[in-house]
């Protein structure tokens, strides 16, 4: 009897252990950072289907309604996202670019082999103008990545001039030749891309110096543009590419530092984009929170260099990869989307939305067809993936005010912290929390402690699906979606609710 009077107690302090609620508490603090809204910026690179075949279908085509050559779907789908930034050409693709190409009578401009990506033929019917018009039209800043790899400081001074000068000068002259009178006035421009790898497999020490270079011939026109200029950053934990820069470059030169990771679990084998099992799904969380950590550490480091927080860092390619799959004609790196790709989006940008004082952009890759997409395409159909819902749900937060959270006693999934949370308060007064629960098989009890907010109000969606493997087809482009939830109450400054397993859930309190 005594074994079973134990027993019993045992089973009950469980199950009270488990119906505990993990504790978030969200403050108001009038030095918070602004949320800036550029880190719900976007990339597109040659590569795969990504431009041609996806984004642009050329203004030929009477099949595809487009503008200028781009999807009208796609222009759509993006501005419901109130896409803040779109950086292109690339990417490795960008130091083999030479932008002249790209300009001019489409009939006059030379073929190329994009070496990097499939080795197939790239003809420059996409180019400067209508990339730029296309940002115009989006309203979304453009983010321009020079090619340091294989092009030369002259090569970018004429870019830089084409694109923003409103003067008299030859690049200007041939800029309105082509059709544009006006400037586009581009701010945002990368000197260089992974310099360390693809850029040119450069040493932090001799790309530092390179930087310095090109950096100081990219200002100058009076009366233009004033150029944000982004170094070539580290990939993952290269904290020593980080320190190099932030030593040996004067600030003045440098208004940012680029910082690359994706979640991949094993660059020889990253596994299947669908049929993944628990394992798999284990190491890309793993790997997509190790996000955390490294954004901290380069901050520190930008932090002991620069403590007036002069340069900024932009992750400017971030996502999950995984193995292509394998049908799509010219599908390289064509993954399909998940609500494992929902719980790396949505703990990303809680990451990044918590270090809102040095993250002041963050691009995912990419945006069509390709690794992380929030968008897909086949012929004249065109698919919203997961990450897309995330990506709307979370633009609430774009130039908010950001709310800091404290969790205390994070419940574990294998050792990872399952509940992950960033929170803001709009110009409006209105307050959003995003909370991301990514154990795939339990719910979580949460209680938000928000005695210091006035809040009358809560309402909230939740994205989630019966399966981590779940996805939007061609077939069934609506299976994962966001629904309204409807579990969260509010009683005497706090909200209880309980985060179902592997969802998202974004509340708006009033």
């Amino acid at each position: 009897m005594k074994y079973f009077a134990l027993l019993f107690c045992l089973i009950f302090s469980m199950q009270l252990f488990a119906q505990q609620s993990v504790v978030v508490q969200i403050t108001e603090d009038s030095n918070s950072p602004q949320i800036s809204k550029q880190i719900y910026g976007h990339f597109a690179e040659h590569l795969g289907r990504c431009i041609y075949e996806g984004l642009y279908v050329g203004e030929e085509n009477k099949i595809i309604p487009n503008t200028d050559g781009v999807r009208n779907d796609i222009i759509e789908a993006l501005k419901e996202l109130n896409i803040p930034n779109l950086r292109w050409p690339g990417g490795c693709f960008a130091d083999t670019y030479h932008w002249k190409d790209g300009v001019g009578p489409k009939e006059d401009r030379p073929t190329i082999v994009n070496r990097w990506w499939g080795g197939t033929t790239e003809d420059n019917s996409f180019g400067t103008h209508n990339f730029l018009n296309l940002c115009e039209e989006l309203g979304a800043e453009p983010y321009l990545s020079a090619n340091v790899g294989s092009g030369t400081v002259q090569e970018l001074i004429d870019w830089v001039q084409y694109t923003n000068h409103d003067g008299i000068s030859p690049m200007a002259d041939w800029r309105r030749e082509n059709g544009r009178e006006k400037p586009w006035k581009v701010k945002y421009w990368g000197v260089g891309n992974e310099t360390w790898g693809c850029g040119g497999n450069m040493t932090a020490e001799y790309y530092a110096d390179i930087y310095r270079q090109y950096a100081t011939f990219m200002p100058g026109w009076s009366g233009d543009t004033e150029v944000y200029r982004i170094a070539s950053g580290a990939s993952e934990d290269d904290y020593h590419w980080t320190e190099t820069l932030m030593k040996n470059v004067p600030h003045h030169l440098m208004e940012a530092v680029a910082l690359h990771d994706y979640a991949v679990i094993d660059w020889s084998n990253k596994g299947p984009s669908v049929n993944f099992d628990d394992e798999v799904y284990f190491k890309s969380m793993e790997q997509a929170l190790k996000m955390e950590e490294y954004v901290t550490k380069h901050i520190e480091i930008m932090d002991k260099y620069d403590p007036e927080g002069k340069v900024d860092l932009f992750v400017d390619e971030w996502g999950g990869w995984y193995d292509a799959e394998p049908e799509v004609k010219n599908g390289v790196l064509y993954q399909q989307n998940t609500i494992r790709d929902v719980m790396i989006a949505g703990t990303v940008l809680n990451t990044f939305n918590n270090h809102a004082r040095r993250v002041k952009m963050a691009n995912l890759a990419q945006m069509v067809n390709v690794l992380q997409a929030v968008i897909l395409t086949d012929e004249e159909k065109m698919i919203k993936t997961p990450t897309y819902h995330v990506m709307h749900m979370y633009k609430v937060h774009q130039d908010a005010r950001l709310l800091p959270s404290k969790i205390d006693k994070n419940i574990t999934f294998r050792g990872l912290p399952a509940l992950s949370v960033s929170a803001s308060k709009d110009e409006t007064g209105k307050v959003h929390i995003s909370l991301v629960n990514i154990d795939p098989e339990n719910e979580m009890p949460v209680e938000l402690d928000i005695s210091g907010l006035e809040i009358k109000s809560i309402n909230g969606q939740v994205l989630t699906s019966d399966k981590l493997q779940d996805y939007n087809s061609f077939d069934d482009p609506e299976k994962v979606t966001p629904k309204e939830f409807k579990g969260a109450k509010l009683k005497k400054g706090k909200i209880s609710l309980t985060v179902p397993a592997h969802s998202l859930i974004v509340l708006q309190g009033k």
